[in-house]
């Protein structure tokens, strides 16, 4: 894996629609921008070179995102953006196979299944990465979103590998905890 670049980014959330929170709402990501050695190569059947990636891009920043946190991660998510000499397909390799396993170390647990978005983008472009409750797929609270970006990247022969985690679900939730049955 040829890193470029590491960002991380922070948000604090302390009060929406005129009601202050008892306790700020932290989330973080972590952005892995490396080169894509399958850009501008066209399709390309086997993929599993990716599959690496993101177990290494998790294992490098998974413990210093959570400790990022004001609190225990309680939810989390991850996200891909290719640049555009790249496929979809490229940045999912890099998330889905083997990601999952250095972020649930870092949250210290993890029974639900991750959240994740991919995307092709141009430098700049944001991406949302959405988040969702690290035990339990049905608390409606905390499925949430944090949008990134990285101004420098990707490069049309990159991938940024985004990890994000949060210390409480989405702000003032009214939606309910459970599935819905109607």
């Amino acid at each position: 894996m040829d890193i470029r670049k590491i960002s991380f980014a922070k948000e604090l959330v302390f009060a929406e629609a005129d009601q202050r929170l008892d306790r700020p709402i932290c989330r973080a990501a972590a952005l892995v921008c490396c080169r894509n050695p399958f850009a501008g190569k066209g399709y390309v059947d086997d993929l599993s070179p990716l599959f690496d990636f993101g177990k290494e891009a998790g294992a490098r920043v998974g413990a210093d995102l959570a400790a990022m946190l004001d609190g225990p991660a309680c939810s989390y998510g991850k996200a891909a953006l290719v640049g555009v000499d790249g496929q979809v397909e490229h940045g999912a390799a890099t998330i889905h196979p083997k990601l999952g396993k250095p972020m649930r170390t870092a949250v210290g647990g993890g029974k639900a299944i991750i959240p994740s978005n991919c995307k092709l983008g141009t430098m700049g472009s944001a991406i949302d990465v959405p988040l969702g409750d690290k035990d339990d797929v049905w608390v409606f609270g905390s499925f949430d979103t944090m949008t990134v970006s990285m101004p420098d990247g990707p490069r049309p022969d990159e991938i940024i590998i985004i990890v994000a985690m949060a210390d409480g679900g989405r702000v003032l939730p009214r939606v309910g905890t459970g599935p819905i049955t109607d």
